[in-house]
């Protein structure tokens, strides 16, 4: 990839495949509106606690364990959806109906009165949405697989620009709006924006593949050892996808690439989920959340995420990687300077952009590192449970974000040990620089 010139990169990224991978990535990104920062702005501004808030986010566990059911949405062909579909479209169409009906009804909720419903019908939504993004990151994956390394990042900055775009835009229209129209109508309005979610699935084009044949090949391993078909369809559909990830990378390896996966985001979890309450408890309004954090976020998302993949295309995903970890602990510390200075706008703005860089540099590589490690055959199962594990620390431990400042009762102190989270996975990343630009070459050759 070093070798493309700068011009040559540029032009890489007018692959038209690349659209679908943005659209799809906005329908990823937002279902973390619904039950993420839309509605820990609802319920604060309802007079819930920063514990009760915090825990209310614990409804985002299920993006920690979607591998558990990946396989189905690798091996199952959804009745009526799928001759219409195929197999990707088909998984995300189905989520995506789902959440229409749920944001439906939450919309007619009052979060004082029905906070126990609506963590229900929100723990509906992310089941969902978590299966959807099973089979949005295979669609990217089977579109991009590995052995055109060239494009990964790319579509892996086509997916995080996606992402942000469905999570900052709506969540921006959401702030502005919230005073003047009240929460309930804002989730009316998003029932609206998931209809245009789903035109835009209907529009994408299904990737071609061999998974089948591959995932037969298995079957055919498997029917050696195992004489009931039946048994040898879950055993292929269950354990076929883990064992063939630890099998490819070496137990030793594998560990270590899973617990890099864990902790790499971890630090920046802690921050997000409290980064609401916090800018509220700072003394800024609705509108400014919404101009500085969403809109102005979002522009800065497009462009910091477009330049970082161009690093990984010209420079490698290793690099990108680490730089982006070391940026990404550091742009913490904006928060903590904000937290002494007050309510500055102008820093304010700065801390925004300086974040917005550092995590868009670092997702795209981040995604790409992922990609790298699936194999074809099972890419929903072995993708989704690397994904899992970065989504832990942003969803079941940062529940606890609201105890721990809580119990500091100091917002700079809590952003400085944000930043100190990532260290652990940086001596990871370092101590696996080789084996991983190894895989990388031999992806080349190998499909």
């Amino acid at each position: 990839m070093a070798s493309m010139t700068w011009k040559e990169t540029f032009k890489s990224y007018l692959d038209k495949r690349l659209l679908w991978v943005f659209m799809l990535g906005c329908s990823s990104g937002f279902p973390w509106v619904l039950i993420g920062s839309s509605m820990s702005g609802w319920l604060t501004d309802a007079g819930l606690t920063r514990s009760a808030i915090g825990y209310f986010g614990s409804v985002f566990a299920v993006y920690a364990i979607n591998f558990l059911w990946a396989p189905l949405v690798d091996r199952v062909k959804l009745p009526f959806l799928h001759p219409l579909l195929g197999q990707r479209r088909s998984w995300i169409f189905f989520c995506q109906a789902i959440i229409l009906v749920c944001t439906f009804y939450i919309a007619g909720l009052n979060p004082t009165h029905n906070l126990i419903l609506m963590s229900a019908i929100a723990l509906a939504i992310s089941t969902a949405s978590a299966t959807q993004d099973i089979a949005i990151d295979a669609f990217r994956i089977d579109s991009f697989p590995k052995s055109n390394n060239s494009k990964l990042p790319q579509a892996s900055a086509m997916s995080v620009i996606g992402w942000w775009t469905g999570y900052s835009l709506p969540g921006y229209f959401a702030f502005a709006n919230a005073d003047a129209l009240g929460w309930n109508n804002i989730y009316y309005g998003m029932t609206g924006v998931i209809g245009l979610l789903m035109v835009f699935t209907l529009l994408a084009r299904e990737p071609v593949t061999n998974r089948d044949e591959l995932q037969h090949q298995a079957e055919q391993r498997h029917n050696k050892v195992i004489k009931s078909k039946i048994t040898a369809w879950l055993s292929v559909t269950l354990i076929e996808p883990f064992l063939d990830f630890f099998r490819r990378n070496g137990v030793q390896v594998a560990i270590t690439l899973l617990l890099f996966v864990f902790l790499f985001k971890i630090g920046e979890a802690f921050l997000g989920r409290m980064s609401i309450v916090f800018y509220k408890e700072v003394g800024f309004s609705n509108e400014q959340i919404g101009d500085y954090s969403k809109l102005i976020g979002w522009g800065a998302t497009m462009l910091f995420t477009f330049v970082g993949s161009m690093f990984n295309v010209r420079f490698g995903i290793v690099k990108g990687l680490m730089i982006g970890g070391v940026a990404m602990a550091s742009s913490n510390l904006m928060f903590a300077w904000l937290a002494s200075v007050g309510p500055n706008e102008h820093l304010f703005l700065a801390t925004i952009l300086v974040d917005n860089f550092t995590t868009a540099f670092s997702t795209v590589a981040f995604v790409s590192f992922l990609t790298v490690l699936t194999g074809q055959a099972f890419s929903a199962t072995q993708y989704a449970l690397l994904a899992s594990l970065g989504n832990f620390g942003r969803t079941t431990l940062a529940s606890f974000s609201g105890e721990l400042v809580d119990h500091l009762n100091n917002w700079p102190l809590f952003f400085v040990i944000t930043a100190l989270m990532v260290i652990p996975s940086l001596i990871m990343l370092y101590s696996l620089r080789h084996y991983f630009n190894d895989l990388l070459e031999k992806a080349k050759y190998k499909p």
